[in-house]
């Protein structure tokens, strides 16, 4: 009876251990990356998905148009950008926001060909996560720097720095 009772505890165990060396691979956490995935580095957030070249992007565009501003206002740019892409009436790429003719003024003076700094990349990363200060703002502007009626006759939502931000 004891080489019988032996029996059955090893098929017990083979059992067990191809359940749980099925579990193991069949886990989400355990599949290989594929050769895109590992190229693209996705950054996930609740927000937005970006490539590295996106989030590159975005820490240019906030170093550009907020370098001396506040922390906060930093992140408020970015946020504006990926409020922006999430909202219908504008591209749903970073790239396709910050290149939209006449969107940012540093595309047009080429400001936004210099490197972010460790700050604005940061900033980036919390607006990408899902902080904004804006509380949903799609546009901003330094009132000492634009004529534009257009934009100053926008519904302010904050004020942070020396940039308005606006609906």
């Amino acid at each position: 009876m004891g080489n019988f009772s032996n029996h059955y505890v090893r098929i017990a165990l083979i059992l067990l251990l191809g359940v749980t060396f099925w579990w193991i691979l069949s886990s989400p956490n355990f599949k290989q990356e594929t050769t895109e995935q590992k190229s693209t580095k996705q950054t996930q957030s609740w927000r937005l998905a970006v490539n590295e070249n996106d989030l590159d992007l975005l820490a240019r565009v906030v170093h550009s148009e907020s370098k001396g501003e506040p922390y906060d206002g930093q992140v408020a740019v970015a946020a504006v950008i990926i409020n922006r892409v999430q909202h219908p009436e504008f591209p749903n790429t970073i790239p396709g926001v910050v290149y939209e003719p006449l969107a940012f003024s540093v595309v047009a003076n080429g400001q936004i060909n210099k490197p972010a700094d460790e700050i604005s990349v940061r900033a980036a990363h919390d607006a990408l996560s899902g902080f904004d200060p804006t509380g949903g703002a799609l546009y901003f502007y330094n009132p000492s720097k634009t004529q534009s009626t257009w934009i100053r006759n926008r519904p302010v939502v904050k004020t942070i720095g020396k940039h308005v931000f606006s609906s």
